[in-house]
């Protein structure tokens, strides 16, 4: 969940997406068909996508009138609200504005048809199947658990809205992004061979911090400043670098075996950046004798560098946004103008809906979180953590229910010390 992304179980049922051609698809009408979009999290990314998902219409075809808006505190949502009147729209009607933890059940109570989710990632497997059970179709920011049970709940919640034919899409928008379908797309048909390593890497510096207020409860200064508090966003491996596992996902087409890695906390020695690491780098080992390495760094003076890099036995590809290329006998670059992935994302979702066309990334960005949640899990402990441990895990990072009051922070975790939390029988 970023502010404007960084400046703030049948597979067959999910369908890698295309680029939908939604530019003519209703030009003969002058105003298209009409869809209802509500927005749970108003914060920098809510905002970026509900505007997103406006920009989008325009593409798609359809007329979409924005009609709730909640969020836990009364500000974001009437900031939200206000933007849009500032941005040329019609404001969402005072008794459409839900706030508090239970906004999101007043939100999904509405006659919207479509739910933007983009709240703290701790609340999203929750706020995914309440909106599933209401027959919601959802585009779900990343990642959408921070733990193994609310990986499992949202599967549930995943096999139900297939069931139902509903539409999902998330927030891993380089799925959407031409460049990067191009590329895996020429992976798959065997331009570089057999894949057999990828090396994938966010590193970068410090991102925002808000900083604790004495007059709030331990549990509201936690979840202001939720990028340092687990529970909420499940360290900056699950809530960033799940980016770069999700391509490691689609590339790979398999689970892992299991996962071994390093992490640790060398920069963020202050409490007021909760107990997050500050640096990982794992070895995912798949089967066939494969493997990733990741990496992972949020320190300020370091080099920067976003990228996935996969090797195959007859060339290379190496994928950024916004460019691709491989070397090798096949060797190609990407090239011309594409869609804001940001804005494609919701030009496919809206699209789908209006078309009937398959598209449900619940499942795929579901496992992409479990592979980030199991890489901390190895870092954390200093163990081996096999695909199996980690989906069966029964750590619990985020509650059931959360209310303001006293919540001390987190231990930091220390390998060794730190214990994996599995069903007896398990180890």
């Amino acid at each position: 969940m970023d502010m404007t992304r960084r400046n703030f179980i049948a597979a067959a049922a999910v369908a890698t997406p295309v680029l939908l051609n939604a530019n003519t698809a209703f030009a003969h009408l002058s105003r298209g068909p009409e869809l209802k979009l509500a927005v749970i999290g108003c914060g920098g990314r809510g905002t970026g996508a509900l505007f997103n998902a406006l920009a989008a219409s325009k593409s798609s075809g359809c007329t979409l009138k924005v009609v709730a808006l909640g969020d836990l505190f009364p500000e974001r949502a009437n900031n939200a609200n206000n933007a849009l009147k500032e941005q040329g729209h019609a404001q969402v009607p005072a008794d459409r504005v839900f706030t508090g933890f239970d906004a999101y059940k007043k939100v999904c109570a509405t006659d919207a048809d479509i739910v933007i989710l983009a709240t703290p990632p701790g609340f999203r497997s929750i706020h995914f199947k309440e909106a599933t059970e209401k027959g919601k179709h959802v585009f779900c920011e990343k990642p959408v658990a921070v733990d193994g049970p609310g990986v499992r709940r949202f599967l549930e919640a995943a096999a139900m809205s297939r069931a139902k034919n509903l539409k999902v899409a998330a927030g891993t928008q380089r799925r959407h992004e031409a460049c990067y379908i191009d590329a895996v797309g020429r992976i798959d048909r065997g331009d570089i061979g057999k894949v057999i390593a990828g090396r994938v890497y966010w590193n970068m510096g410090s991102l925002w911090n808000v900083e604790p207020d004495a007059k709030r409860s331990d549990t509201e200064n936690q979840i202001r400043n939720w990028l340092y508090h687990s529970w909420l966003s499940g360290d900056h491996i699950v809530e960033q670098h799940v980016h770069q596992l999700d391509i490691v996902h689609w590339v790979m087409k398999d689970d892992p075996i299991m996962v071994r890695g390093v992490g640790g906390r060398q920069v963020r020695t202050d409490s007021k950046f909760g107990h997050i690491f500050d640096h990982f780098g794992l070895e995912f080992v798949y089967p066939g004798d494969r493997f990733v390495f990741s990496m992972c760094r949020q320190q300020d003076g370091t080099d920067g560098k976003v990228e996935e890099v996969f090797h195959g036995v007859n060339g290379v590809a190496s994928l950024q946004s916004g460019h691709c290329e491989i070397s090798g006998p096949n060797a190609w670059k990407s090239s011309g103008k594409q869609t804001d992935p940001y804005t494609q994302e919701h030009i496919d979702l809206q699209t789908a809906i209006l078309k009937d066309i398959k598209l449900n990334e619940a499942e795929q960005v579901a496992k992409s979180t479990m592979l980030a949640i199991m890489g901390r899990m190895a870092a954390y402990t200093g163990k081996d953590v096999t695909w199996e441990q980690a989906m069966n895990s029964t750590e619990v990072l985020m509650p059931e229910t959360v209310e303001f009051g006293s919540r001390p922070v987190a231990p930091v975790a220390i390998p060794g010390k730190t214990q994996l939390s599995l069903p007896q029988g398990k180890a």
